[in-house]
Protein backbone atom coordinates (compact mmCIF):
# COMPACT_ATOMS: atom_id res chain seq x y z
CA UNK A 1 0.00 0.00 0.00
CA UNK A 2 1.47 3.57 -1.16
CA UNK A 3 2.59 5.66 1.62
CA UNK A 4 0.71 9.27 2.50
CA UNK A 5 3.73 11.01 0.62
CA UNK A 6 3.47 8.81 -2.22
CA UNK A 7 -0.17 9.68 -2.95
CA UNK A 8 0.99 13.16 -2.52
CA UNK A 9 3.68 12.91 -5.19
CA UNK A 10 0.98 10.93 -7.41
CA UNK A 11 -1.32 13.94 -7.74
CA UNK A 12 1.45 16.17 -8.49
CA UNK A 13 0.81 18.83 -11.50
CA UNK A 14 1.44 22.57 -12.69
CA UNK A 15 -1.65 23.81 -10.99
CA UNK A 16 0.08 22.16 -7.74
CA UNK A 17 3.18 24.48 -8.86
CA UNK A 18 1.30 27.49 -9.57
CA UNK A 19 -0.56 27.49 -5.86
CA UNK A 20 3.08 27.22 -4.26
CA UNK A 21 4.42 30.73 -3.64
CA UNK A 22 7.43 30.01 -2.36
CA UNK A 23 8.51 27.51 -4.79
CA UNK A 24 7.61 30.05 -7.49
CA UNK A 25 9.73 32.83 -6.29
CA UNK A 26 12.66 30.08 -5.69
CA UNK A 27 11.94 28.89 -9.79
CA UNK A 28 12.36 32.16 -11.14
CA UNK A 29 15.29 32.99 -8.81
CA UNK A 30 17.45 30.24 -9.73
CA UNK A 31 16.68 31.16 -13.58
CA UNK A 32 17.45 34.77 -13.05
CA UNK A 33 21.03 33.53 -11.71
CA UNK A 34 21.43 31.46 -14.26
CA UNK A 35 20.62 34.07 -17.20
CA UNK A 36 23.44 35.90 -14.97
CA UNK A 37 25.57 33.52 -15.57
CA UNK A 38 24.90 32.87 -19.44
CA UNK A 39 25.42 36.57 -20.08
CA UNK A 40 28.68 36.52 -18.34
CA UNK A 41 30.06 34.14 -20.59
CA UNK A 42 30.03 36.13 -23.73
CA UNK A 43 32.16 39.40 -21.91
CA UNK A 44 35.16 39.04 -23.13
CA UNK A 45 38.47 39.14 -20.85
CA UNK A 46 40.04 42.43 -21.42
CA UNK A 47 43.09 42.77 -23.62
CA UNK A 48 41.92 40.02 -26.05
CA UNK A 49 40.68 39.59 -29.62
CA UNK A 50 38.35 37.07 -29.66
CA UNK A 51 38.18 36.42 -33.22
CA UNK A 52 42.01 35.53 -33.32
CA UNK A 53 41.11 33.20 -30.02
CA UNK A 54 38.41 31.49 -31.54
CA UNK A 55 40.88 30.60 -34.75
CA UNK A 56 43.63 29.23 -31.91
CA UNK A 57 41.29 27.27 -29.93
CA UNK A 58 40.00 25.60 -32.81
CA UNK A 59 43.46 24.57 -33.87
CA UNK A 60 43.93 22.76 -30.42
CA UNK A 61 40.27 20.98 -30.46
CA UNK A 62 40.62 17.19 -28.99
CA UNK A 63 42.64 18.09 -25.85
CA UNK A 64 41.56 18.58 -22.11
CA UNK A 65 40.32 22.01 -23.25
CA UNK A 66 37.58 20.81 -24.50
CA UNK A 67 35.85 19.37 -21.74
CA UNK A 68 36.75 22.39 -19.78
CA UNK A 69 34.54 24.48 -22.41
CA UNK A 70 32.02 21.82 -22.17
CA UNK A 71 31.71 22.40 -18.84
CA UNK A 72 31.94 26.24 -19.23
CA UNK A 73 29.54 26.84 -21.97
CA UNK A 74 31.52 28.12 -24.53
CA UNK A 75 33.23 30.67 -21.93
CA UNK A 76 36.77 29.20 -22.65
CA UNK A 77 36.48 29.01 -25.98
CA UNK A 78 35.60 33.11 -26.50
CA UNK A 79 38.17 33.32 -23.30
CA UNK A 80 35.22 35.21 -21.17
CA UNK A 81 35.53 36.71 -17.79
CA UNK A 82 33.88 32.99 -16.77
CA UNK A 83 36.56 31.04 -18.65
CA UNK A 84 37.52 29.33 -15.86
CA UNK A 85 34.10 28.49 -14.27
CA UNK A 86 33.42 26.73 -11.47
CA UNK A 87 35.59 24.28 -11.95
CA UNK A 88 38.82 25.35 -9.03
CA UNK A 89 36.10 25.05 -6.53
CA UNK A 90 35.06 21.81 -7.67
CA UNK A 91 38.88 21.08 -7.84
CA UNK A 92 39.27 22.74 -4.06
CA UNK A 93 36.60 20.51 -2.85
CA UNK A 94 37.51 17.52 -4.15
CA UNK A 95 40.98 17.36 -2.70
CA UNK A 96 39.79 18.72 0.40
CA UNK A 97 37.44 15.71 0.37
CA UNK A 98 40.12 13.43 -0.43
CA UNK A 99 42.42 15.24 2.18
CA UNK A 100 39.83 14.66 5.00
CA UNK A 101 40.36 10.98 4.74
CA UNK A 102 44.24 11.47 4.97
CA UNK A 103 44.46 13.95 7.14
CA UNK A 104 43.79 12.79 11.09
CA UNK A 105 43.31 16.68 12.05
CA UNK A 106 40.81 17.29 9.20
CA UNK A 107 38.82 14.27 9.65
CA UNK A 108 38.43 15.16 13.22
CA UNK A 109 37.24 18.16 12.14
CA UNK A 110 34.62 17.02 9.95
CA UNK A 111 32.85 14.90 12.53
CA UNK A 112 32.78 18.06 14.39
CA UNK A 113 29.40 18.75 12.79
CA UNK A 114 28.46 21.95 11.45
CA UNK A 115 30.86 23.72 13.20
CA UNK A 116 33.80 21.40 10.98
CA UNK A 117 31.93 21.69 8.41
CA UNK A 118 31.88 25.33 7.94
CA UNK A 119 36.00 25.74 8.78
CA UNK A 120 35.96 22.80 5.98
CA UNK A 121 33.92 25.25 3.80
CA UNK A 122 36.18 28.01 4.51
CA UNK A 123 39.08 26.23 3.74
CA UNK A 124 37.78 25.06 0.54
CA UNK A 125 36.79 28.17 -0.75
CA UNK A 126 40.76 29.50 0.24
CA UNK A 127 41.78 26.71 -1.72
CA UNK A 128 39.63 28.04 -4.47
CA UNK A 129 41.04 31.82 -5.10
CA UNK A 130 44.80 29.23 -4.77
CA UNK A 131 43.66 27.05 -7.84
CA UNK A 132 41.86 30.09 -9.64
CA UNK A 133 44.88 32.19 -9.00
CA UNK A 134 47.04 29.48 -10.31
CA UNK A 135 45.43 28.85 -13.53
CA UNK A 136 44.59 32.20 -13.92
CA UNK A 137 48.30 33.19 -14.54
CA UNK A 138 49.09 29.94 -16.74
CA UNK A 139 46.35 31.36 -18.57
CA UNK A 140 47.83 34.73 -19.03
CA UNK A 141 50.86 33.58 -19.69
CA UNK A 142 49.84 30.89 -22.93
CA UNK A 143 47.76 33.67 -24.29
CA UNK A 144 50.57 35.80 -24.85
CA UNK A 145 52.48 32.92 -26.70
CA UNK A 146 49.25 32.26 -28.77
CA UNK A 147 49.37 33.16 -32.64
CA UNK A 148 46.32 31.92 -34.86
CA UNK A 149 47.63 30.73 -38.46
CA UNK A 150 48.00 34.11 -40.16
CA UNK A 151 50.49 34.92 -37.54
CA UNK A 152 48.23 37.29 -35.32
CA UNK A 153 48.69 37.03 -31.85
CA UNK A 154 45.70 36.39 -29.67
CA UNK A 155 46.81 39.26 -27.12
CA UNK A 156 47.09 42.81 -28.03
CA UNK A 157 49.47 44.17 -25.81
CA UNK A 158 51.31 41.47 -23.81
CA UNK A 159 53.12 42.53 -20.54
CA UNK A 160 52.82 42.37 -16.70
CA UNK A 161 49.48 44.61 -16.49
CA UNK A 162 48.12 42.11 -19.35
CA UNK A 163 48.61 39.29 -16.56
CA UNK A 164 47.52 41.59 -13.61
CA UNK A 165 44.61 42.06 -15.50
CA UNK A 166 43.77 38.90 -16.60
CA UNK A 167 44.93 36.96 -12.78
CA UNK A 168 42.60 39.33 -11.02
CA UNK A 169 39.42 39.12 -13.51
CA UNK A 170 39.50 35.43 -14.17
CA UNK A 171 39.96 34.89 -9.94
CA UNK A 172 36.89 37.49 -9.50
CA UNK A 173 34.84 35.83 -12.14
CA UNK A 174 35.38 32.59 -10.62
CA UNK A 175 34.75 33.82 -6.53
CA UNK A 176 31.58 35.41 -8.15
CA UNK A 177 30.24 31.86 -9.80
CA UNK A 178 30.83 30.30 -6.32
CA UNK A 179 28.46 33.08 -4.57
CA UNK A 180 25.99 32.85 -7.17
CA UNK A 181 25.46 28.84 -6.75
CA UNK A 182 25.60 29.10 -2.81
CA UNK A 183 22.89 31.81 -3.29
CA UNK A 184 20.85 29.22 -5.73
CA UNK A 185 21.41 26.58 -3.14
CA UNK A 186 19.70 28.93 -0.42
CA UNK A 187 17.35 30.88 -1.58
CA UNK A 188 16.68 28.82 -4.98
CA UNK A 189 16.02 25.38 -6.23
CA UNK A 190 18.65 22.47 -6.73
CA UNK A 191 22.34 22.21 -5.52
CA UNK A 192 23.48 26.07 -6.86
CA UNK A 193 27.42 24.52 -8.00
CA UNK A 194 25.89 21.63 -10.49
CA UNK A 195 22.81 23.89 -11.59
CA UNK A 196 25.63 26.28 -13.22
CA UNK A 197 27.45 23.54 -14.75
CA UNK A 198 24.30 21.89 -16.06
CA UNK A 199 23.72 25.42 -17.36
CA UNK A 200 27.44 25.52 -19.80
CA UNK A 201 26.96 21.86 -20.85
CA UNK A 202 23.15 21.99 -21.75
CA UNK A 203 23.49 25.65 -23.41
CA UNK A 204 25.96 23.87 -25.92
CA UNK A 205 23.24 21.96 -26.87
CA UNK A 206 21.65 23.71 -29.96
CA UNK A 207 24.73 24.46 -31.35
CA UNK A 208 25.65 20.28 -31.59
CA UNK A 209 22.05 19.68 -32.87
CA UNK A 210 22.48 22.33 -35.60
CA UNK A 211 25.98 20.66 -36.73
CA UNK A 212 24.84 17.36 -36.51
CA UNK A 213 21.72 18.71 -38.59
CA UNK A 214 24.61 20.57 -41.38
CA UNK A 215 26.50 17.66 -41.72
CA UNK A 216 23.26 15.37 -42.37
CA UNK A 217 22.56 17.93 -45.16
CA UNK A 218 25.83 17.70 -47.02
CA UNK A 219 25.37 14.31 -46.74
CA UNK A 220 28.42 13.40 -44.47
CA UNK A 221 26.12 11.98 -42.29
CA UNK A 222 23.06 9.75 -43.46
CA UNK A 223 19.41 10.51 -42.32
CA UNK A 224 19.48 6.90 -41.19
CA UNK A 225 22.15 7.66 -39.19
CA UNK A 226 20.60 10.96 -37.34
CA UNK A 227 17.73 9.01 -36.58
CA UNK A 228 19.62 6.36 -34.72
CA UNK A 229 21.67 8.59 -32.85
CA UNK A 230 18.17 10.48 -31.60
CA UNK A 231 17.06 6.85 -30.25
CA UNK A 232 20.51 6.13 -28.79
CA UNK A 233 19.91 9.53 -26.81
CA UNK A 234 16.63 8.37 -25.22
CA UNK A 235 18.18 4.63 -24.65
CA UNK A 236 21.30 6.29 -22.88
CA UNK A 237 19.73 8.89 -20.79
CA UNK A 238 17.09 6.18 -19.51
CA UNK A 239 20.01 3.47 -18.77
CA UNK A 240 21.85 6.26 -17.08
CA UNK A 241 18.60 7.31 -15.05
CA UNK A 242 18.00 3.48 -13.81
CA UNK A 243 21.78 3.17 -12.25
CA UNK A 244 22.02 6.40 -10.59
CA UNK A 245 18.87 5.43 -9.00
CA UNK A 246 19.72 1.77 -8.55
CA UNK A 247 20.80 0.99 -4.60
CA UNK A 248 21.16 -2.13 -2.85
CA UNK A 249 19.04 -2.07 0.59
CA UNK A 250 20.50 -3.88 3.13
CA UNK A 251 18.12 -4.56 6.24
CA UNK A 252 19.12 -3.23 9.84
CA UNK A 253 16.79 -4.46 12.45
CA UNK A 254 17.29 -2.41 15.62
CA UNK A 255 16.05 -4.77 19.32
CA UNK A 256 13.70 -3.60 21.89
CA UNK A 257 14.15 -1.65 24.85
CA UNK A 258 12.16 -1.51 27.57
CA UNK A 259 11.59 1.81 29.47
CA UNK A 260 9.59 1.85 32.05
CA UNK A 261 6.75 0.22 31.59
CA UNK A 262 7.04 0.85 27.94
CA UNK A 263 8.22 -1.28 25.15
CA UNK A 264 10.74 0.83 22.38
CA UNK A 265 12.20 -0.39 19.65
CA UNK A 266 12.15 -3.33 17.45
CA UNK A 267 11.76 -1.51 13.98
CA UNK A 268 13.66 -2.38 11.14
CA UNK A 269 15.30 0.04 8.31
CA UNK A 270 17.48 -0.16 5.34
CA UNK A 271 20.74 0.97 5.06
CA UNK A 272 21.08 2.00 0.83
CA UNK A 273 24.17 1.55 -0.90
CA UNK A 274 23.78 3.10 -4.37
CA UNK A 275 25.42 1.60 -7.65
CA UNK A 276 27.28 4.48 -8.37
CA UNK A 277 28.95 6.10 -5.10
CA UNK A 278 31.63 7.95 -7.09
CA UNK A 279 29.04 9.76 -9.11
CA UNK A 280 31.47 11.54 -12.12
CA UNK A 281 34.58 11.93 -10.26
CA UNK A 282 36.29 9.32 -11.97
CA UNK A 283 35.26 9.77 -15.29
CA UNK A 284 36.84 13.52 -14.76
CA UNK A 285 39.70 12.64 -13.05
CA UNK A 286 40.98 9.96 -15.75
CA UNK A 287 40.18 11.63 -18.45
CA UNK A 288 41.96 15.28 -17.38
CA UNK A 289 45.29 12.99 -16.92
CA UNK A 290 45.10 11.34 -20.54
CA UNK A 291 44.23 14.53 -22.55
CA UNK A 292 47.00 16.60 -20.11
CA UNK A 293 49.72 14.93 -22.68
CA UNK A 294 48.16 16.33 -25.84
CA UNK A 295 46.74 19.44 -24.74
CA UNK A 296 50.22 20.11 -23.82
CA UNK A 297 51.53 19.00 -27.13
CA UNK A 298 48.85 21.29 -28.60
CA UNK A 299 50.16 24.52 -27.09
CA UNK A 300 53.91 23.65 -27.78
CA UNK A 301 52.70 23.53 -31.42
CA UNK A 302 54.66 20.93 -32.82
CA UNK A 303 58.07 21.67 -31.11
CA UNK A 304 58.43 19.73 -27.85
CA UNK A 305 60.12 17.06 -27.38
CA UNK A 306 59.82 13.89 -29.53
CA UNK A 307 58.67 11.55 -26.75
CA UNK A 308 56.19 13.90 -25.95
CA UNK A 309 55.12 13.95 -29.40
CA UNK A 310 54.76 10.07 -29.53
CA UNK A 311 53.06 9.75 -26.53
CA UNK A 312 50.23 12.24 -28.01
CA UNK A 313 49.75 10.04 -31.31
CA UNK A 314 49.42 7.04 -28.99
CA UNK A 315 46.75 8.24 -26.80
CA UNK A 316 44.92 9.99 -29.29
CA UNK A 317 41.43 10.31 -29.16
CA UNK A 318 39.75 6.75 -29.92
CA UNK A 319 42.82 5.20 -30.33
CA UNK A 320 42.83 1.40 -28.58
CA UNK A 321 45.81 2.33 -25.53
CA UNK A 322 43.73 5.07 -25.06
CA UNK A 323 40.81 3.59 -24.62
CA UNK A 324 42.30 0.55 -22.46
CA UNK A 325 43.69 3.36 -20.45
CA UNK A 326 40.44 5.44 -20.23
CA UNK A 327 39.18 2.67 -19.18
CA UNK A 328 41.36 1.44 -16.29
CA UNK A 329 41.75 4.68 -15.20
CA UNK A 330 37.96 4.99 -14.60
CA UNK A 331 37.62 1.58 -12.51
CA UNK A 332 40.77 3.03 -10.37
CA UNK A 333 39.38 6.10 -9.56
CA UNK A 334 35.96 4.50 -9.00
CA UNK A 335 36.93 2.12 -6.22
CA UNK A 336 39.50 4.70 -4.30
CA UNK A 337 36.82 7.51 -4.36
CA UNK A 338 34.18 5.45 -3.06
CA UNK A 339 36.67 3.95 -0.28
CA UNK A 340 37.19 7.55 0.49
CA UNK A 341 33.52 8.08 0.62
CA UNK A 342 32.31 5.35 2.31
CA UNK A 343 33.96 3.63 5.08
CA UNK A 344 32.45 0.19 6.23
CA UNK A 345 34.44 0.38 9.59
CA UNK A 346 32.78 3.81 10.80
CA UNK A 347 29.65 2.35 9.27
CA UNK A 348 29.83 -0.89 11.56
CA UNK A 349 30.69 1.42 14.55
CA UNK A 350 27.56 3.31 14.03
CA UNK A 351 25.47 0.42 13.86
CA UNK A 352 26.20 -0.90 17.07
CA UNK A 353 26.74 2.02 18.73
CA UNK A 354 22.77 2.64 18.48
CA UNK A 355 22.22 -1.32 18.85
CA UNK A 356 21.20 -1.89 14.91
CA UNK A 357 22.27 -5.05 13.20
CA UNK A 358 22.58 -6.93 10.22
CA UNK A 359 20.03 -9.91 10.49
CA UNK A 360 22.80 -12.81 10.25
CA UNK A 361 25.92 -10.99 10.83
CA UNK A 362 27.71 -10.36 13.72
CA UNK A 363 28.13 -6.62 15.30
CA UNK A 364 31.39 -5.22 14.69
CA UNK A 365 34.80 -6.47 12.29
CA UNK A 366 31.97 -9.06 10.82
CA UNK A 367 29.55 -6.08 10.06
CA UNK A 368 32.47 -4.22 8.27
CA UNK A 369 33.72 -7.15 6.54
CA UNK A 370 29.88 -7.87 5.05
CA UNK A 371 29.64 -3.84 4.13
CA UNK A 372 33.25 -3.73 2.39
CA UNK A 373 32.08 -7.45 0.24
CA UNK A 374 28.86 -5.96 -0.57
CA UNK A 375 30.49 -2.58 -2.16
CA UNK A 376 32.97 -3.93 -4.33
CA UNK A 377 30.48 -6.05 -6.02
CA UNK A 378 28.52 -2.80 -6.17
CA UNK A 379 31.74 -0.98 -7.41
CA UNK A 380 32.50 -3.27 -10.03
CA UNK A 381 29.00 -2.61 -11.22
CA UNK A 382 29.00 0.70 -11.11
CA UNK A 383 32.43 0.78 -12.70
CA UNK A 384 31.37 -0.96 -15.83
CA UNK A 385 28.72 1.17 -16.36
CA UNK A 386 30.42 4.44 -16.26
CA UNK A 387 33.13 2.83 -18.54
CA UNK A 388 30.67 1.89 -20.76
CA UNK A 389 29.12 5.56 -20.76
CA UNK A 390 32.28 7.47 -21.09
CA UNK A 391 33.67 5.09 -23.49
CA UNK A 392 31.19 5.48 -26.19
CA UNK A 393 31.25 9.05 -27.38
CA UNK A 394 34.96 8.59 -27.71
CA UNK A 395 33.77 5.69 -30.10
CA UNK A 396 31.49 7.98 -31.91
CA UNK A 397 33.58 10.73 -32.22
CA UNK A 398 36.46 8.98 -33.86
CA UNK A 399 34.79 5.82 -35.67
CA UNK A 400 31.66 7.80 -36.87
CA UNK A 401 32.67 11.99 -36.94
CA UNK A 402 30.41 12.87 -34.51
CA UNK A 403 30.17 16.34 -34.28
CA UNK A 404 29.96 16.76 -30.41
CA UNK A 405 30.43 15.25 -27.30
CA UNK A 406 27.44 12.53 -26.38
CA UNK A 407 28.13 10.65 -23.30
CA UNK A 408 30.54 10.55 -21.01
CA UNK A 409 30.57 12.75 -17.82
CA UNK A 410 28.65 16.02 -19.59
CA UNK A 411 25.40 13.07 -19.97
CA UNK A 412 26.21 12.29 -16.58
CA UNK A 413 26.17 15.86 -14.81
CA UNK A 414 22.88 16.59 -17.16
CA UNK A 415 21.07 13.64 -16.13
CA UNK A 416 22.02 13.61 -12.22
CA UNK A 417 21.59 17.61 -11.62
CA UNK A 418 17.83 17.16 -13.49
CA UNK A 419 17.38 14.23 -10.87
CA UNK A 420 17.76 15.97 -8.37
CA UNK A 421 16.42 18.90 -8.92
CA UNK A 422 12.97 17.57 -10.14
CA UNK A 423 13.42 15.57 -6.54
CA UNK A 424 13.88 19.02 -4.73
CA UNK A 425 10.71 20.54 -6.94
CA UNK A 426 8.82 17.75 -5.43
CA UNK A 427 9.84 18.25 -1.90
CA UNK A 428 8.98 21.79 -1.84
CA UNK A 429 5.68 20.56 -3.39
CA UNK A 430 5.15 18.50 -1.07
CA UNK A 431 5.81 20.45 1.67
CA UNK A 432 3.18 22.85 0.49
CA UNK A 433 0.30 20.52 -0.13
CA UNK A 434 1.38 19.25 3.85
CA UNK A 435 0.79 22.96 4.73
CA UNK A 436 -2.90 22.83 3.10
CA UNK A 437 -3.99 19.72 5.05
CA UNK A 438 -2.76 21.19 8.39
CA UNK A 439 -4.69 24.94 7.63
CA UNK A 440 -7.94 22.46 6.10
CA UNK A 441 -7.69 20.52 9.53
CA UNK A 442 -7.16 23.39 11.91
CA UNK A 443 -10.09 25.15 10.16
CA UNK A 444 -12.35 22.11 10.66
CA UNK A 445 -11.55 21.96 14.61
CA UNK A 446 -12.44 25.60 14.67
CA UNK A 447 -15.73 25.37 13.12
CA UNK A 448 -16.04 21.90 15.16
CA UNK A 449 -15.71 23.89 18.33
Amino acid sequence: MASPAEQLASNFNFGAIGKATELKKRIWFTLGALIVYRLGTYIPLPGIDPQVMQDVFDQQRGGVLDIFDTFAGGALSRMTIFALNIMPYISAAIIMQLMTAVVPSLEQMKKEGESGRKKINQYTRYGTVFLAAIQGYGIAVGLEGMQAGGGATAVIDPGLFFRATTVITLVGGTIFLMWLGEQITQRGVGNGISLIIFAGIVAQLPTALASTLELGRQGRLSTAFILFLLVMCVVVIAFIVFMERAQRRILVQYPKRQVGNKMFGGESSHLPLKLNTAGVIPPIFASSILLMPLTVANFSGGSGPEWLTTISAWLGRGQPLYLALYISGIVFFAFFYTAVVFNPQDTADNLKRYGGFIPGIRPGKNTADYLDHVLTRLTVVGAAYLALVCVLPELLISRYSVPFYFGGTSLLIVVTVTMDTVTQIQSHLLAHQYEGLIKKSKLRGKQRR
